[in-house]
């Protein structure tokens, strides 16, 4: 169970990951040691799963993101695991969602541009195992990205400062 303490840790890292171990310990309430143990069992019950910086896309020459449903042929145990762990292989795949409705995986995938997405796919994507179809959209403009997860529904207010 997450306590007040535990619910400020994981909303003050979710805001800044580099804060140091003091100034986590200071914006909490707490003392250093208590805080960076709290901050381990944290990490060791897998609330917090990393830490990484943000890097803007676009800067670093990654213009096109494209969202990309994948209808697998065939839907099976073996077919759907083996077709997974291909999409985990790929670097252009950032985020790969299982679904419902439509389809059998989202796929949020990024490329330099429109020709490089499209010999991504008809050479890497359309070559996997069990890919029947895909239908791709693509991201006009990002609205809200890389976003903090909300933690207000565990009830636990954060300390005052």
């Amino acid at each position: 169970m997450l306590d007040r303490y535990d619910l400020a840790l994981l909303r003050e890292l979710q805001a800044d990951a580099r804060l140091s171990n003091a100034e986590l310990a200071q914006r909490i309430g707490l003392s250093p040691a208590p805080t960076w143990r709290r901050v381990r069992r944290l990490e060791e019950q897998g609330y917090i799963t990393g830490y990484r910086a943000e890097i803007d896309r676009r800067k670093v020459g990654l213009g096109v993101l494209a969202f990309v449903r994948v209808d697998a042929e065939r839907n099976n145990a073996v077919a759907t695991q083996e077709l997974e762990d291909r999409i985990r292989s790929l670097p252009e795949v950032v985020a790969c969602h299982y679904i419902s409705g439509a389809g059998t995986f989202e796929l949020h995938v990024v490329a330099t541009d429109l020709d490089a997405y499209s010999r991504w796919a008809m050479e890497t994507l359309f070559k996997l195992p069990n890919v029947k179809d895909m239908h791709t959209s693509f991201s006009l403009g990002e609205v809200k990205a890389g976003g903090v997860l909300p933690l207000n529904h565990l009830h636990s207010p954060g300390p005052r400062r």
